[in-house]
């Protein structure tokens, strides 16, 4: 391989490892431009190396060489980085798998640039762009209702005339759905329970308007609300 072709891979692996990057770095994820462009650039050298090694290494008119051996190990290995980024919060909400589904992505765009499959590469990183921002806007577009909703992790600290029936029929009444299989109440003392619980709303509805409904509950002592995110 020439000097040109091998930098000519590994600038386009930069390339497309910038684009899943910046998608991630403008929705303020863990995973940043930084971090995209070695996966991408770090898998395309790996494929270049394994491929290159077959036919430098192998004995002539005799080879159990595969070209794409390291490259196949990527996927796994990669799969490190990804498991960095997804999270298990204290209310047992997980985030970040889009992230690292990304990551997952980053290194496939960086096999292909080494093996040399440019418009292949070009067409995934497009459609995978597309599906993580323009797809789901128009399927809430033009979907049910529930898929314009977002949920929240709610975390609530009620006084003793509180309840949790009382609590959810309130909640109800402004149009927020609470989904009680994640309803938890601990006890803080004899007088307050803290209740977590995760609730369904509409995109449009400002998280700062949730709390003050929420807040403005007479047995309501404190609130936190959190925007559950992938």
């Amino acid at each position: 391989m020439t000097a040109y072709i091998f930098f000519e891979k590994l600038l386009f692996a930069l390339l497309l490892g910038m684009l899943i990057g910046l998608d991630r770095q403008l929705r303020h994820k863990p995973l940043g431009m930084k971090t995209s462009m070695v996966i991408s650039v770090a898998s395309c050298l790996i494929t270049i190396v394994s491929i290159e090694s077959v036919g430098k290494y192998s004995v002539p008119g005799h080879t159990n060489m595969d070209p794409l051996r390291l490259a196949a190990q990527i996927v796994s290995g990669v799969g490190f980085i990804g498991a960095g980024v997804i999270l298990r919060r204290s209310n047992e909400i997980i985030s970040g798998l889009t992230t690292a589904a990304m990551v997952w992505a980053a290194s496939a765009l960086g096999i292909a640039a080494g093996a040399g499959f440019y418009m292949e590469a070009i067409t995934a990183v497009v459609l995978i762009i597309f599906a993580v921002n323009l797809f789901p806007l128009l399927v809430k577009l033009f979907g049910p209702e529930r898929l314009r909703e977002r949920d929240l992790s709610v975390q609530v600290l009620i006084g003793p005339e509180g309840d949790m029936a009382g609590l959810i029929d309130e909640l109800t009444t402004h149009q927020l759905k609470v989904k009680v299989k994640h309803i938890k109440i601990k006890d803080v003392n004899d007088n307050l329970r803290q209740m977590q619980l995760v609730i369904s709303a509409a995109e449009k509805l400002r998280t700062t308007s949730i709390y003050e409904v929420i807040k403005q509950i007479d047995y309501v002592i404190g609130v936190e609300v959190e925007t559950i995110s992938t």
